[in-house]
Order: C-alpha cells, then structure tokens, then sequence
C-alpha cells in the first residue's frame, strides 16, 4: 500500500505538467505569419479540376532534348504538389524569414521572404507579386544539402486574371556517388 501511494505522489508532478497547457491563440495569432502557399494551390487545384483546362508540358530529358506533350486530364492537387516545398507559413518556421516588400511601378506588390542567415530551412526564399489581392507570380528557391544527397530546385508559377496560366520547375539533384541529374518541366495552362 505504501509503494502505490508514494508512485503516485512520485507520478504527481507529470500530471501537473500535463495541465490545459497554452491558452488558445488569438485570431492575430493563427492568421497566417507569411504568404498562404497552400491556401492558394488548394483553391486553384479546385478551379482547374472544375475547368479541366488541356496542359501543354515540355520537360528537358536526361540527354538535353526536350519532349512537349498535350496533356487532357489532370489531377491539379498532384501537379501542383510540388510547390508545396515552398511552404514556409509553418509555426516552426515563424521568425525565420526577413520579409521586404516593394511597390512596382505597375502598381503591383512583390513581397520577398528570404531564409535568415544561420537558419535550417529548405526554403531560400520566396517571392510573391500580388496586384490587389491577386496573385501575378510566385517563385520559390528550395534546396537540401546533406551528406547523402544535394539538391536545388527553382520554381515558378505566372497567373493572368487570378488563374494559374504556367508553371516551371527546374533543378538538380546529386546524390552521394551518382552523378548530378537536372532537370525542367515548363507547363502551359491553356
């Protein structure tokens, strides 16, 4: 009987610990710290598998050729996948990222997130050109450099009328003990 009691009192700590925690945050605070990438492959994903737009693609093959084929059906939440990388509005990542903005002469808002120096993030930076609330472009700088494995991928996404109208991805990848292998896909919404 008196083991039980004093493993209860011992375990008596853990359960303080293990109280209502943090206080839920305020709307300031779960309102989205940097640009909402993910809200917005959502929402086109949504438009393009409703209009079921034709895709053109032209990748460049292994050997330097390029290959341009029409693709009919598309599943957009897979082809836009990809641009999830770029994903940088992560509560681990808050505070991680200067943030300038500057007013083009077209009336358009570029805001540019660049990684801090000494930070641990895949994404360099991203650059997002809006006009009002719509966005005009997107271009994101990832790379990975590890023991193991090297890679760099620079991607970019051109809207017209708040549609995505292309989208290219481009990059390199060098594993340990194999050679580099680049690579590019340039997409054309029609």
């Amino acid at each position: 009987m008196r083991k039980a009691y004093f493993g209860w009192l011992a375990g008596l700590p853990l359960l303080a610990a293990c109280g209502p925690g943090e206080p839920a945050p305020s709307p300031e605070t779960r309102r989205t710290a940097y640009f909402d990438l993910p809200g917005l492959l959502k929402n086109q994903s949504t438009m393009l598998n409703q209009r079921r737009p034709a895709v053109e693609k032209q990748v460049l093959l292994r050997d330097g050729k390029q290959q341009t084929t029409r693709v009919a059906q598309t599943d957009w939440a897979k082809e836009l996948q990809v641009f999830q990388q770029a994903d940088i509005n992560k509560p681990a990542l808050r505070g991680l990222y200067s943030v300038d903005s500057v007013q083009l002469p077209s009336g358009a808002t570029q805001r540019t997130y660049r990684r801090l120096p000494g930070t641990d993030s895949p994404v360099e930076e991203l650059s997002v050109t809006t006009q009002g609330t719509a966005v005009q472009s997107l271009t994101a700088t990832v790379a990975q450099d590890n023991p193991l494995v090297y890679s760099a991928k620079h991607l970019e996404m051109r809207y017209q009328k708040g549609r995505l109208a292309s989208y290219r991805v481009t990059g390199v990848q060098k594993l340990i003990l194999f050679d580099s292998v680049h690579y590019a896909v340039r997409a054309i919404v029609q």
